[in-house]
């Protein structure tokens, strides 16, 4: 690892000012950042430690929401008796993904902010343009079995790999930040991935410095809450599809129907249309086959990841026929 200056925050403020600096990082629970500097694929010249900040509660909001600290753990929050009663298919991603040991470490806000586990991104004696701009990308027409085939381009087809994001899309949340100059912002969770296009190294609009304080949940949506991961492993295995679900079902129609898929997209992957067209529906294998033609209208496989396709179209139906079997949570 290469020498880096180390420095402990003991306000927010602070910690924002501290991280403005070219090529420093936030450390919170390091489960994935610091295998990063491991392997020098991330070399900061100074780490902000922000684990004694106060941003470790979960606490209700006025709305009947909830607002979660960035320094929450994996475990803590999948526990948390609000979130298993109300938001259920947030518990479920969490504990879908890592081991219990990485939950106890891993916080809500660097759980956002990790990395793709794209084989080239951590092979760093070959080309990727998201570790080193304008290198190339040897997945397009190489190992790409994990990769995505949504929100691709030619620059870059690495996956998101967080299960919980993927709820987190799901259910709308935003995310608090704190910037270097004390100003602060809300940022739609829709909003806060950024597409590769041709700049694959620029992955969320946070600005240098920009600290995640809190990620806050709107007041939580009836139905059945599901999360359904389809991996090589039954754990520890990141997703190759996977599909976080709130559906209501009334009288044998879809009133609810919100879909949100990981595995398959550069970020977390949801598509409005879709869940439109399954709305006032009794989901029959049409209407089904109608909405996986829109979610996967834009899908681009690229050889090995062809599979994702009809894996997709084979979890979301399986999804919405247990919905209205009334065989969900």
């Amino acid at each position: 690892m290469k020498r880096f200056e180390y420095n402990r925050a003991t306000a927010p403020e602070q910690a924002a000012q501290s991280a403005s600096v070219k090529d420093a990082s936030f450390i919170a629970g390091g489960t994935n950042l610091l295998d990063l500097m491991k392997l020098e694929i991330e070399t900061p010249v100074k780490l902000v430690d922000i684990t004694r900040l106060a941003l470790a509660q979960i606490e209700k909001t006025t709305d009947g929401g909830l607002r979660i600290g960035t320094l929450v753990t994996n475990s803590d929050l999948a526990a948390h008796p609000e979130v298993i009663a109300n938001y259920p298919v947030l518990s479920r991603a969490i504990l879908a993904g890592a081991t219990g040991q990485l939950r106890n470490r891993a916080t809500t806000g660097g759980n956002l902010l990790q990395r793709t586990r794209c084989y080239y991104f951590y092979q760093t004696d070959s080309a990727c343009n998201k570790r080193n701009p304008g290198s190339g990308c040897p997945a397009i027409n190489g190992e790409n079995r994990s990769l995505a085939i949504l929100g691709t381009s030619e620059s870059c087809i690495a996956q998101h790999p967080s299960d919980m994001a993927v709820a987190v899309r799901l259910l709308d949340a935003t995310v608090e930040t704190l910037k270097r100059d004390g100003s602060t912002r809300t940022i739609a969770i829709k909003d806060f991935y950024c597409l590769p296009k041709d700049t694959p190294h620029i992955e969320n609009v946070l600005e240098s410095g920009e600290l995640i304080t809190h990620v806050v949940l709107p007041a939580p949506v009836s139905g059945m809450h599901t999360y359904d991961k389809v991996r090589d492993r039954a754990s520890y295995a990141f997703a190759l599809v996977s599909c976080a679900a709130v559906i209501k079902v009334e009288e044998g129609k879809i009133t609810t129907a919100r879909l949100a898929f990981g595995g398959i997209g550069t970020e977390p992957w949801r598509n409005e249309a879709a869940e439109a067209l399954l709305t006032g529906t009794d989901g029959n294998e049409n209407v089904i086959k109608q909405a996986a033609d829109l979610l996967l209208k834009e899908a681009k496989g690229s050889g090995q990841n062809d599979f994702k396709m009809p894996l997709t179209r084979r979890l979301l139906k399986q999804v919405i026929q247990r919905a209205l079997a009334g065989k969900g949570a």
